[in-house]
């Protein structure tokens, strides 16, 4: 199975959708296909860049599209469920065990809190996912309503993730609205999340940089 394949298959786009259903009936931030298919488009960048070969990229992009699944089953530990998902969807496919071993480890490590960059391609799998923060995002329409992470998530209106080879960087910038949500207001929900991006920067070689509104934070 490719990554253009897994893309079109329907079992797999119906438990993306309805895993995002869930996350919409909880008050989530959006998680269904602009959400995978950014991060999938970002760990293909982060490893072309670093020169990772190409069957590794794809194997990156693959654990990307499916890194959410697991919430079909519950929010809670859904880096675990969403692993063992896709061990089942992908054992009755021609891939190899080595290459399902890869995705299932980035999948199955992805998420703050039980996550570890254990190879490459869980750490570009944590880096693309944990800086998808956007505006877009948000579906509550009322901004009246809004709890803290639908304040720092709609406060954000750029987002832009960018690797220097030369010095060995990979810096998340993010411009951010004081309107709706404050630094502090992102650090207070993300600091696990970014700890765990530095900890995934430094295992590609990389310094994890974080800068807002053009302030180096981290």
């Amino acid at each position: 199975m490719t990554y253009e394949e897994l893309k079109k298959d329907p079992s797999i786009r119906a438990f993306i959708q309805r895993a995002d259903e869930s996350l919409l009936a909880l008050g989530f931030t959006e998680h269904s296909f602009a959400h995978v298919g950014r991060v999938a488009d970002v760990v293909r960048y982060i490893l072309e860049t670093l020169d990772y070969p190409s069957h590794q990229v794809e194997l990156a992009q693959m654990a990307a599209y499916l890194h959410d699944i697991g919430n079909l089953v519950n929010r809670i530990e859904h880096s675990q469920s969403g692993a063992t998902m896709a061990f089942c969807i992908l054992e009755k496919t021609d891939m190899p065990a080595e290459d399902i071993a890869t995705i299932v480890t980035a999948i199955g490590n992805h998420d703050e809190g039980t996550g570890v960059p254990v190879n490459p391609v869980a750490a570009a799998l944590i880096l693309a996912d944990k800086s998808d923060v956007r505006r877009s995002r948000v579906r509550n329409q009322d901004v009246s309503t809004f709890d803290i992470h639908d304040r720092v998530n709609y406060s954000v209106v750029h987002s832009d993730l960018t690797i220097d080879k030369e010095n060995k960087t990979i810096t998340l910038q993010l411009g951010v609205d004081p309107h709706y949500s404050s630094v502090m207001d992102y650090f207070e929900i993300f600091l696990e999340r970014m700890i765990l991006c530095r900890k995934a920067a430094e295992s590609l070689a990389l310094q994890f940089k974080l800068i807002i509104n053009g302030q180096p934070l981290i």
